[in-house]
């Protein structure tokens, strides 16, 4: 695994960097050598913030933990990758029930009108996969919904958690 750090407002030391690496080791048993990671140390007032995401293969890993102290916040993000990776080995395995959508129904109320402004643009380079894995890869970077591009038939989709636990699916024509 190919690993890169950055620093936010701290300066990346040697023992710090050190550290990382060995605890990173941990992580060898379940990804190649085509894996990319990335590890952003950052402080803000008291709180130590460690960001680590790894990318491997279509799959995209990512934690972000703040503690009081630099080393216990790597610690925490390898431990939570570790029980990522554990909690959603299976989960691709499981289909997702069928009949998710029924009784989606859609209100046509008419919302207040006022003004909105864009804070953030992103932009984003949708990959053919199926909903199975854009589900899998929506909970690995913790979001709340998932575009991407249905590999049977080509179009755009969006997959998003409700409020009841369960997923929906969003197909573009």
């Amino acid at each position: 695994m190919k690993i890169s750090m950055a620093c936010r407002k701290i300066e990346l030391t040697q023992g710090m960097k050190d550290y990382a690496e060995k605890k990173m080791q941990k992580l060898d048993k379940f990804f190649d050598d085509s894996a990319d990671a990335k590890l952003v140390f950052s402080v803000e007032k008291d709180r130590q913030k460690a960001e680590l995401t790894i990318f491997y293969h279509n799959t995209i890993f990512r934690v972000e933990t703040v503690t009081e102290d630099i080393y216990a916040s790597v610690d925490k993000a390898i431990s939570d990758v570790e029980r990522q990776i554990r909690k959603n080995k299976t989960r691709l395995e499981k289909r997702l029930r069928s009949g998710a959508l029924d009784g989606y129904n859609i209100s046509a109320e008419p919302a207040e009108e006022k003004e909105f402004s864009v804070v953030k643009k992103k932009v984003f380079s949708a990959k053919p996969m199926s909903t199975e894995e854009a589900i899998l890869q929506m909970n690995l970077l913790q979001h709340e919904f998932f575009v991407y591009i249905n590999a049977e038939n080509e179009h755009p989709c969006i997959v998003y958690k409700r409020k009841d636990g369960n997923y929906g699916l969003i197909e573009l024509e």
